[in-house]
């Protein structure tokens, strides 16, 4: 490849990206507007299913820009999703403003923020790969793990190391998983206290949460700036370790223990490596008071809660369906080079018989898009002649004809084009 052509190729990428990220502003609102209305409807619902609507909001903020950002770069769509004219709106705008001109400074601040974010979440894996090995083994605590693993189901190994410096049990990887288990709890906690505090994080092997954490930190390292993504990752943590929770209460003696634990790692300063999950994850007073109540209030019905549950990857696949469909109706921009017929490749309107016999003239004004290939995608009356069959007639010759596509930056995009065609007798 060219020199130039390398140019122009990265050229169209930084502005494909680059609008990705300008409208995803809109997108995640819309998103994270819908998420907060399903999860208010759910306040009442298992903490499962709110889980279940929080993910598919995630889902919905990931796969939106990233079909828009696939359309674009392939030349079919600059602007996706479902409010398609707010789009178009915007970028008429300012895509001859300084935000266009700005672009290659907008996605360069997005990559130093991902890349950062990156590093961070990095540095968090090494820190916990580095504290595996560091650790020690206890067998007897070992052993309490392996009993616990067996009875909550738990088919995987997991291998358990005691750890200087931490505050709270962790649990990381995947296929072989590790807990952490800070020193000062294995001396300085009631075994069966410590017990619960392990079932719950043997809770979130059997449940593999580690690798939903992992995609989730992807999304955050991804679409950092936008405050929609952090909010709705913050709720799948909480509605997460709520579930963890119910499953370690079932087997650690109950609520009131596991509470017991929580409130004795809320008195420690804690802090943990995002990668991982720990024992002191989401809002632990929150975690306490939905441990100890006795619920009052009557749940949803099943049938209301999975319908809502399922709203938000709905909305996900809506989305990516609409962000398909939108750049049917608006081109997405203004072509710096207009389209234009070659008239060599049709014939010219037939005369309709009637009108002929009819000595009907007149002048009509007609709009074509024309799609990236040449061929008409779209047409409309602007102006009519004054004869309809006449209208009809000079709109189906001229839609066989092949045109010049317009061209924006260098490569052909889908755009309008008026044409006048005239009806005479001389």
């Amino acid at each position: 490849m060219s020199t130039p052509a390398l140019v122009q190729a990265l050229g169209r990428i930084v502005d494909a990206l680059g609008w990705t990220l300008v409208h995803f502003l809109w997108q995640g609102a819309l998103v994270a507007a819908a998420t907060a209305l399903a999860l208010a409807m759910l306040r009442n619902a298992r903490p499962h299913t709110r889980y279940l609507v929080a993910c598919g909001g995630l889902l919905a903020s990931v796969l939106w820009p990233a079909l828009s950002l696939a359309l674009r770069l392939h030349g079919s769509a600059e602007v996706s999703g479902t409010a398609g004219q707010l789009a178009v709106t915007l970028n008429g705008a300012v895509m001859s403003g300084t935000l266009r001109q700005s672009m290659p400074w907008v996605v360069a601040a997005w990559a130093a923020g991902s890349v950062l974010l990156a590093a961070r979440g990095a540095l968090g894996l090494a820190w916990i790969a580095r504290a595996g090995r560091a650790g020690t083994h206890d067998p007897r605590w070992q052993a309490c793990t392996d009993r616990l693993a067996q009875a909550m189901g738990v088919a995987r190994h997991v291998r358990l190391r005691v750890v200087d410096g931490l505050d709270s049990p962790v649990t990381a990887g995947c296929w072989r998983p590790i807990l952490l288990v800070p020193a000062s709890l294995v001396s300085g906690m009631p075994p069966e206290l410590l017990r619960a505090l392990l079932a719950h994080e043997l809770a979130h092997v059997r449940r593999h949460d580690y690798l939903v954490n992992l995609l989730q930190n992807l999304a955050e390292i991804l679409l950092f700036y936008h405050p929609a993504v952090w909010w709705m990752s913050r709720r799948i943590r909480i509605e997460r370790e709520l579930i963890a929770d119910d499953i370690a209460a079932a087997h650690a003696g109950g609520g009131r223990q596991l509470a017991l634990a929580l409130s004795e790692l809320e008195k420690r300063q804690f802090a943990h490596h995002e990668p991982a999950l720990a024992a002191d994850g989401g809002d632990l007073m929150n975690r306490i008071a939905c441990l100890l109540k006795t619920p009052q209030q009557p749940r949803l019905p099943a049938s209301v809660s999975a319908l809502l549950a399922g709203l938000l990857p709905a909305l996900a696949a809506a989305c990516a369906f609409a962000a398909g469909l939108a750049h049917a109706n608006e081109p997405a921009r203004q072509a710096d080079q207009r389209p234009y017929i070659d008239f060599n490749t049709c014939a010219k309107p037939v005369w309709p018989a009637a009108s002929l016999a009819a000595k009907e003239t007149g002048k009509v004004t007609l709009a074509f898009l024309v799609d990236t290939d040449g061929r008409v995608a779209d047409t409309k009356v602007k102006k009519s002649s004054g004869h309809p069959a006449l209208d009809e007639a000079a709109v189906e010759g001229i839609s066989k004809c092949i045109f010049k596509p317009g061209v924006a930056a260098g490569r052909p995009v889908k755009s309008w084009v008026n044409m006048q065609y005239v009806w005479t007798l001389d």
